[in-house]
């Protein structure tokens, strides 16, 4: 709960201060957008208890560059990256991002007797296939497929979570009526473009019929057999 309230204590205050983004986030409903300030994805990212240390966003129109110190397999490392996020599936059956990673740098800061520092230092470390590299990281290869080169692939559709049914059934019904078709940045704000129907009426309204009337027919049988004499 205290977290919470630090979230809405800060974003009240960005708000009196920043009247503008009430005006902006009504346009950007009007035309299915959400517009997130980088000021608010680094106040939150200053804030995380875990993950790498000192991140730092910055907009790179239509990407985004992360800057992040990270323990790479024995060497402390400064990292960073533009990504620019040019495919992404959320539907019923998948939720997968493609993501193309530009200007990658890495820089030593201690471990320089590390493998991997060495490789670093040497310039012999293809950073230009970072894609590949962030593939094999211990954190990250459990969710990536098809990475290769500077494309980065994250597929969530087998972790454990998204194969709840009740997930899934959420997800998939969501998805019918909305869904994530991008992501991209102006100079302050990270913008989630969405689309409305997808798959049309028809397949919202098939949508209902899996995860919402057909889930509940054994409990409303039961209801209407309870309440028989």
């Amino acid at each position: 709960m205290r977290g919470r309230q630090a979230i809405l204590d800060a974003a009240t205050s960005y708000l009196r201060r920043h009247p503008e983004e009430i005006t902006r986030a009504l346009r950007g409903a009007l035309g299915l957008r959400l517009g997130v300030p980088v000021r608010a994805v680094q106040w939150l990212a200053d804030r995380a208890e875990r993950g790498p240390e000192d991140v730092v966003f910055e907009a790179v129109p239509p990407g985004v560059r992360v800057a992040a110190t990270l323990d790479l397999m024995g060497a402390r490392v400064r990292a960073s990256s533009c990504i620019f996020v040019e495919r992404v599936d959320l539907s019923e059956d998948r939720l997968r991002a493609e993501l193309r990673l530009e200007e990658t740098r890495m820089d030593v800061l201690d471990g320089g007797d590390s493998p991997v520092a060495a490789l670093i230092e040497s310039g012999a470390l293809d950073l230009t296939k970072a894609g590949s590299l962030a593939a094999h990281l211990p954190e990250v290869k459990k969710v990536t497929h098809e990475s290769h080169d500077n494309r980065l692939v994250i597929d969530l559709s087998d972790h454990p979570v998204f194969r709840n049914p009740l997930v899934r059934r959420a997800v998939g019904l969501v998805s019918a009526f909305v869904t994530l078709r991008g992501v991209e940045s102006d100079a302050e704000h990270v913008d989630l473009a969405f689309r409305a129907f997808p798959r049309g009426l028809r397949g919202a309204a098939g949508a209902v019929r899996r995860h919402v009337l057909a889930p509940a027919r054994p409990w409303i049988r039961g209801m209407l057999g309870a309440g028989r004499p």
